[in-house]
Protein backbone atom coordinates (compact mmCIF):
# COMPACT_ATOMS: atom_id res chain seq x y z
CA UNK A 1 0.00 0.00 0.00
CA UNK A 2 1.56 3.29 -1.02
CA UNK A 3 1.75 5.96 1.08
CA UNK A 4 0.22 9.69 0.18
CA UNK A 5 3.00 12.04 -0.21
CA UNK A 6 1.76 15.43 0.40
CA UNK A 7 4.06 18.49 -1.82
CA UNK A 8 6.45 20.41 0.42
CA UNK A 9 4.91 23.68 -0.20
CA UNK A 10 1.24 21.62 0.89
CA UNK A 11 3.03 20.88 3.88
CA UNK A 12 4.60 24.01 4.56
CA UNK A 13 1.35 26.08 4.23
CA UNK A 14 -0.43 23.29 6.69
CA UNK A 15 2.19 23.79 9.25
CA UNK A 16 2.05 27.61 9.06
CA UNK A 17 -2.23 27.30 9.23
CA UNK A 18 -1.73 24.78 12.25
CA UNK A 19 1.00 27.05 14.14
CA UNK A 20 -1.44 30.49 13.49
CA UNK A 21 -4.62 28.63 14.50
CA UNK A 22 -2.95 27.79 18.00
CA UNK A 23 -1.95 31.52 18.41
CA UNK A 24 -5.12 32.60 17.56
CA UNK A 25 -6.67 30.59 20.18
CA UNK A 26 -4.54 31.75 22.71
CA UNK A 27 -4.90 35.61 21.59
CA UNK A 28 -8.56 35.41 21.41
CA UNK A 29 -8.63 33.42 25.01
CA UNK A 30 -6.75 35.85 26.99
CA UNK A 31 -7.76 39.11 24.93
CA UNK A 32 -11.52 37.80 26.07
CA UNK A 33 -10.23 37.81 29.42
CA UNK A 34 -9.29 41.24 29.07
CA UNK A 35 -12.11 42.51 27.11
CA UNK A 36 -15.01 40.79 30.26
CA UNK A 37 -12.41 42.96 32.36
CA UNK A 38 -13.05 46.17 30.43
CA UNK A 39 -16.68 45.68 29.38
CA UNK A 40 -17.59 44.62 33.50
CA UNK A 41 -16.84 48.28 34.57
CA UNK A 42 -17.11 51.49 32.77
CA UNK A 43 -14.17 54.23 32.76
CA UNK A 44 -15.70 56.40 34.78
CA UNK A 45 -16.33 54.01 37.69
CA UNK A 46 -12.96 52.98 36.90
CA UNK A 47 -11.57 56.14 37.81
CA UNK A 48 -13.61 57.12 40.59
CA UNK A 49 -12.50 53.48 42.61
CA UNK A 50 -8.89 53.97 41.70
CA UNK A 51 -8.70 57.42 43.46
CA UNK A 52 -10.24 56.07 46.12
CA UNK A 53 -8.09 55.70 49.21
CA UNK A 54 -8.15 52.33 49.83
CA UNK A 55 -7.02 51.66 46.60
CA UNK A 56 -4.42 54.20 46.45
CA UNK A 57 -2.66 52.45 49.66
CA UNK A 58 -2.34 49.18 47.56
CA UNK A 59 -0.59 51.25 45.22
CA UNK A 60 1.69 52.50 47.18
CA UNK A 61 2.51 49.77 49.51
CA UNK A 62 2.56 47.27 46.65
CA UNK A 63 5.34 49.19 44.80
CA UNK A 64 7.20 50.15 47.58
CA UNK A 65 7.47 46.36 49.30
CA UNK A 66 8.05 45.25 45.65
CA UNK A 67 10.66 47.72 45.10
CA UNK A 68 12.57 46.61 48.61
CA UNK A 69 11.95 43.26 47.86
CA UNK A 70 13.47 43.58 44.63
CA UNK A 71 16.61 45.47 45.48
CA UNK A 72 17.40 42.99 48.60
CA UNK A 73 16.54 39.94 45.93
CA UNK A 74 18.76 40.97 43.54
CA UNK A 75 21.85 42.39 46.01
CA UNK A 76 21.59 38.74 47.04
CA UNK A 77 21.23 36.91 43.79
CA UNK A 78 23.58 38.88 41.69
CA UNK A 79 26.85 37.04 43.45
CA UNK A 80 25.37 33.69 43.90
CA UNK A 81 24.32 33.53 40.34
CA UNK A 82 27.79 34.27 39.39
CA UNK A 83 29.31 31.91 41.44
CA UNK A 84 27.13 28.98 40.31
CA UNK A 85 27.53 30.14 36.91
CA UNK A 86 31.64 30.60 37.09
CA UNK A 87 32.99 28.47 40.01
CA UNK A 88 32.78 24.36 40.20
CA UNK A 89 32.56 22.96 43.91
CA UNK A 90 31.53 20.15 45.84
CA UNK A 91 27.90 19.97 46.06
CA UNK A 92 26.69 22.88 43.55
CA UNK A 93 24.00 20.67 42.26
CA UNK A 94 22.26 20.43 45.57
CA UNK A 95 22.21 24.28 46.04
CA UNK A 96 21.54 24.89 42.92
CA UNK A 97 18.33 22.24 43.25
CA UNK A 98 17.68 24.22 46.87
CA UNK A 99 17.14 27.49 44.99
CA UNK A 100 15.14 26.53 42.47
CA UNK A 101 12.67 24.59 45.23
CA UNK A 102 10.89 28.00 45.46
CA UNK A 103 10.37 28.57 41.76
CA UNK A 104 8.07 25.44 42.07
CA UNK A 105 6.53 25.37 45.61
CA UNK A 106 3.37 27.06 46.35
CA UNK A 107 3.59 30.64 47.67
CA UNK A 108 1.23 29.12 50.31
CA UNK A 109 3.71 26.81 51.57
CA UNK A 110 6.48 29.25 51.47
CA UNK A 111 4.18 31.37 53.52
CA UNK A 112 3.22 28.68 55.85
CA UNK A 113 6.99 27.59 56.10
CA UNK A 114 7.94 31.40 57.24
CA UNK A 115 5.40 31.24 59.87
CA UNK A 116 6.43 27.85 61.38
CA UNK A 117 9.88 29.60 60.93
CA UNK A 118 8.69 32.00 63.54
CA UNK A 119 7.55 29.50 66.23
CA UNK A 120 11.28 28.03 66.18
CA UNK A 121 14.12 29.51 68.23
CA UNK A 122 15.52 31.53 65.78
CA UNK A 123 12.43 32.99 64.50
CA UNK A 124 11.26 34.28 67.80
CA UNK A 125 14.49 36.05 68.29
CA UNK A 126 14.27 37.60 65.17
CA UNK A 127 10.52 37.94 65.62
CA UNK A 128 11.49 40.01 69.33
CA UNK A 129 14.23 41.21 68.93
CA UNK A 130 15.18 42.29 65.41
CA UNK A 131 12.07 43.03 63.40
CA UNK A 132 8.64 41.65 63.97
CA UNK A 133 7.59 39.77 60.81
CA UNK A 134 4.10 38.33 61.58
CA UNK A 135 0.88 40.04 60.48
CA UNK A 136 3.66 43.22 59.88
CA UNK A 137 4.31 45.42 56.96
CA UNK A 138 8.23 43.73 56.90
CA UNK A 139 6.40 40.10 56.40
CA UNK A 140 5.14 41.36 53.17
CA UNK A 141 8.93 42.42 52.34
CA UNK A 142 10.27 38.65 53.73
CA UNK A 143 7.08 36.72 51.55
CA UNK A 144 7.73 38.40 48.77
CA UNK A 145 11.83 37.79 48.87
CA UNK A 146 11.46 34.50 49.54
CA UNK A 147 9.09 33.75 46.67
CA UNK A 148 11.09 35.97 44.06
CA UNK A 149 14.93 35.41 45.04
CA UNK A 150 15.17 32.51 43.74
CA UNK A 151 13.96 33.48 40.13
CA UNK A 152 16.14 36.66 40.38
CA UNK A 153 19.23 34.07 41.00
CA UNK A 154 17.69 32.06 37.94
CA UNK A 155 17.73 34.33 35.37
CA UNK A 156 20.57 36.34 36.54
CA UNK A 157 22.71 32.56 36.41
CA UNK A 158 20.90 32.54 32.93
CA UNK A 159 22.70 35.90 31.83
CA UNK A 160 26.33 35.34 33.03
CA UNK A 161 26.20 31.08 31.26
CA UNK A 162 25.45 33.54 27.96
CA UNK A 163 28.83 34.97 28.68
CA UNK A 164 31.45 33.78 26.60
CA UNK A 165 33.89 32.71 28.93
CA UNK A 166 37.21 33.70 27.22
CA UNK A 167 36.22 37.64 27.85
CA UNK A 168 36.80 36.89 31.64
CA UNK A 169 39.85 34.82 30.90
CA UNK A 170 41.79 37.57 28.35
CA UNK A 171 40.75 39.61 31.39
CA UNK A 172 42.63 37.28 33.89
CA UNK A 173 45.35 37.06 31.83
CA UNK A 174 45.80 40.74 31.38
CA UNK A 175 45.92 41.40 35.17
CA UNK A 176 42.32 41.75 36.29
CA UNK A 177 41.50 40.04 39.58
CA UNK A 178 38.43 37.98 39.85
CA UNK A 179 36.52 40.67 41.30
CA UNK A 180 37.75 43.11 38.71
CA UNK A 181 37.18 41.34 36.09
CA UNK A 182 33.49 40.86 37.47
CA UNK A 183 32.85 44.73 37.26
CA UNK A 184 34.70 45.51 34.36
CA UNK A 185 34.29 42.30 31.93
CA UNK A 186 31.04 40.48 33.33
CA UNK A 187 28.64 43.19 34.44
CA UNK A 188 29.08 45.54 31.63
CA UNK A 189 28.11 41.97 29.32
CA UNK A 190 25.35 41.60 31.84
CA UNK A 191 23.77 44.39 31.83
CA UNK A 192 20.74 43.73 29.58
CA UNK A 193 20.38 40.73 31.81
CA UNK A 194 20.03 42.33 34.68
CA UNK A 195 17.74 45.13 33.46
CA UNK A 196 15.12 42.41 33.03
CA UNK A 197 16.13 40.18 35.60
CA UNK A 198 15.15 43.25 37.73
CA UNK A 199 11.76 44.32 36.20
CA UNK A 200 10.76 40.62 36.37
CA UNK A 201 11.38 40.35 39.30
CA UNK A 202 9.72 43.24 40.74
CA UNK A 203 6.60 42.38 38.35
CA UNK A 204 6.39 38.89 40.38
CA UNK A 205 6.84 40.96 43.88
CA UNK A 206 4.02 43.44 42.84
CA UNK A 207 1.70 40.78 41.76
CA UNK A 208 2.74 37.76 44.88
CA UNK A 209 0.01 36.76 47.36
CA UNK A 210 0.10 33.59 48.67
CA UNK A 211 2.83 33.53 50.76
CA UNK A 212 2.19 37.31 51.93
CA UNK A 213 -1.33 36.40 52.99
CA UNK A 214 -0.19 33.53 54.56
CA UNK A 215 2.70 35.17 56.68
CA UNK A 216 1.58 39.33 56.76
CA UNK A 217 -2.43 38.45 56.71
CA UNK A 218 -5.28 40.62 55.00
CA UNK A 219 -5.58 43.47 57.21
CA UNK A 220 -7.22 46.30 54.99
CA UNK A 221 -5.06 49.60 55.30
CA UNK A 222 -2.17 48.01 57.05
CA UNK A 223 -0.87 44.78 55.08
CA UNK A 224 -3.37 45.69 51.90
CA UNK A 225 -1.30 45.29 48.89
CA UNK A 226 -3.20 45.26 45.51
CA UNK A 227 -3.63 41.13 45.35
CA UNK A 228 -4.54 40.72 48.53
CA UNK A 229 -6.93 43.64 48.02
CA UNK A 230 -8.35 42.05 45.22
CA UNK A 231 -9.28 39.05 47.93
CA UNK A 232 -11.01 41.41 50.43
CA UNK A 233 -12.85 43.03 47.67
CA UNK A 234 -14.51 39.35 46.54
CA UNK A 235 -14.65 38.87 50.82
CA UNK A 236 -16.92 41.53 50.93
CA UNK A 237 -18.69 41.01 47.49
CA UNK A 238 -17.56 44.19 46.11
CA UNK A 239 -16.74 42.98 42.61
CA UNK A 240 -16.39 46.45 40.54
CA UNK A 241 -13.47 46.60 43.23
CA UNK A 242 -11.97 43.93 42.60
CA UNK A 243 -12.10 44.20 38.39
CA UNK A 244 -10.27 47.72 39.20
CA UNK A 245 -7.74 46.43 40.88
CA UNK A 246 -7.07 43.55 39.04
CA UNK A 247 -7.01 46.22 35.54
CA UNK A 248 -4.37 48.40 37.57
CA UNK A 249 -2.13 44.96 37.98
CA UNK A 250 -2.96 44.21 34.33
CA UNK A 251 -1.35 47.79 33.57
CA UNK A 252 1.58 47.18 36.10
CA UNK A 253 2.29 43.93 34.52
CA UNK A 254 1.82 44.92 30.49
CA UNK A 255 4.17 47.84 31.78
CA UNK A 256 6.45 45.28 32.82
CA UNK A 257 6.68 43.49 29.57
CA UNK A 258 6.86 46.67 27.47
CA UNK A 259 9.87 47.74 29.15
CA UNK A 260 10.86 43.86 28.88
CA UNK A 261 10.52 44.04 24.85
CA UNK A 262 12.04 47.21 24.76
CA UNK A 263 14.99 46.46 27.03
CA UNK A 264 15.54 43.29 24.32
CA UNK A 265 15.35 45.11 21.31
CA UNK A 266 18.31 47.41 22.31
CA UNK A 267 20.37 44.92 23.38
CA UNK A 268 19.65 43.01 19.95
CA UNK A 269 20.00 45.93 17.80
CA UNK A 270 23.49 46.50 19.51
Amino acid sequence: MRRLRIPGVLRERLFRIATGTTLAVLGIFFGGLLLSLAGFTTAAQFFRLLISEEILFAIRLSVFTATLTTLLAVLLALPAAYALSNYNFRGKNIIDTVLDLPIVLSPIALGAALMIFSSTRVGSFVENNVFSFVFEVSGLVLAQFTVVVALAARLLKSTFDMIDPRYVSVGRVLGCTGFQAFRKISLPLARPGIMAAVILTWARAVGEFGASVTLAGATAMKTETLPIAIYLSFATADVKKAVAVILVLVGIGGSALLALRWIGGRSIAR
